[in-house]
């Protein structure tokens, strides 16, 4: 099971969500807005911002969520979906 950090939970709570591990096989985390759930997010076998962090530092890190970002540049702005809860939580 995934263990969720406190970044991930900070910044759940500055987009105004909750988040509990994922009931969803090979997902991380749910969402959750006003105790309803919106979205699974996170594959477990892929890593995130806090586990590159953990494993191979922060210069390394910052470099994997630049890219990632880069990647799902898209969903940025796209409240309320799975990409937009992922890169505002997890990266």
């Amino acid at each position: 099971m995934f263990k969720i950090t406190q970044y991930a939970k900070d910044n759940a709570r500055r987009i105004g969500v909750t988040i509990k591990p994922s009931t969803r096989k090979n997902k991380k985390i749910d969402v959750f807005k006003d105790g309803k759930k919106v979205a699974s997010i996170g594959d477990t076998r892929y890593k995130d911002f806090m586990s590159y962090k953990k494993e191979k530092g922060l210069k390394f890190a910052e470099e994997r969520r630049r890219l990632y970002r880069i990647r799902m540049n898209r969903f940025k702005d796209k409240k309320g979906t799975a990409g937009y809860f992922a890169y505002q939580i997890l990266w």
